[in-house]
């Protein structure tokens, strides 16, 4: 079999393989168990064990599966993935693509990249297997793969790129285009993280100009503008909506967030919405010494929304969702 055809198998693709989409459990859509970006110096997630810990916080809190959101060149870890997740019992998801510009310096190799270049890395990323150390692909042409403990390739499952603030840098472009390029080839889903859920339609027209629907994207950080007419647009478009701001009342508080909720699910229904905590700091997850950790949305948050939604909404959102999204073919 082809790796292309292997690609359009109706499965998800794990870290420790594919599985059927039917097995996947509660999903938390966005989490990083590493991470390493000059954005959040002092913050970073490169510890295994601590990582590990975290993550068996998380399972503990009910949920069967994760993504881990962090792309190519910002401390990802394909094999330390593996090993997590056959130690917390959990499905993981990694993913390959390439964030919005601010996490890459100016000086960053991947600033030269094209669009054929980045579309040869992504479809490998998914097809062939991640390497072991992102670095090696700009400094030898002997790349480490990155394995299981059983020999297997660890390939990724998804892909992820950015956006600024109510802009679309030329680099951010070129990403999006190689995603849709890679997309056509493999039928992977795609993240698209913004910025206070600024430019959520363009993003959409750019890929559905490139031949990704609408209901193969979803829209990371949608809650951070609490529009609730804005949600239903996207959802009705088919887009899912990435829900992922809990514990930050700085900018929205769970209340407000949980009022968004309900909103978009009476005018829209709950089919369209994904919930994860992109935590993404070590100084908020309590296995590296922080809080409120990646157990939060499970242990307190979600018990709110299912008394403010109910049971069959929430699990929508945790279950059927993020299988349908997630799934290739």
């Amino acid at each position: 079999m082809t790796a292309k055809a292997e690609a359009h198998m109706t499965a998800i693709r794990t870290v420790l393989g594919d599985i059927d989409p039917a097995t996947l459990g509660p999903t938390n859509y966005h989490e990083h168990l590493f991470q390493v970006t000059p954005l959040l110096v002092g913050d970073e997630l490169d510890d295994e064990a601590a990582s590990g810990a975290e993550a068996a916080l998380m399972q503990t809190s009910g949920f069967a599966a994760m993504v881990d959101a962090t792309p190519f060149g910002l401390g990802r870890n394909p094999e330390a993935l593996a090993r997590i997740s056959k130690t917390a019992g959990l499905h993981i998801v990694a993913t390959t693509g390439r964030h919005r510009e601010a996490h890459y310096g100016d000086d960053h190799p991947m600033q030269v990249w094209n669009v054929e270049q980045l579309t040869t890395l992504f479809v490998a990323d998914l097809t062939a297997g991640m390497a072991a150390n992102d670095a090696e692909i700009f400094e030898t042409p002997d790349v480490t793969a990155a394995r299981t403990s059983k020999g297997a390739p660890i390939r990724a499952g998804l892909l992820k790129g950015g956006i600024d603030y109510w802009r679309i840098s030329p680099f951010e472009r070129t990403t999006l285009d190689a995603l849709a390029a890679t997309h056509r080839k493999t039928n992977a889903p795609i993240m698209v993280h913004l910025e206070f859920c600024t430019a959520a339609h363009e993003v959409l027209d750019l890929l559905a100009a490139e031949g990704v629907a609408s209901d193969r994207v979803v829209l990371a950080h949608a809650d951070r503008d609490p529009d609730a007419a804005l949600h239903v647009s996207l959802a009705e478009r088919g887009a899912y909506l990435g829900y992922d701001g809990f514990a930050r009342p700085r900018t929205r508080s769970d209340a407000e967030l949980l009022a968004l909720t309900e909103q978009v699910v009476d005018e829209a229904g709950a089919d369209r919405i994904l919930l994860g905590g992109d935590v993404a700091r070590r100084t908020r997850y309590i296995s590296y010494g922080g809080m409120p950790g990646l157990s939060y949305l499970g242990d307190r948050y979600l018990p709110r929304l299912r008394d403010a939604i109910g049971d069959e909404a929430v699990e929508r959102m945790l279950v059927a969702n993020p299988a349908r999204l997630l799934t290739l073919g």
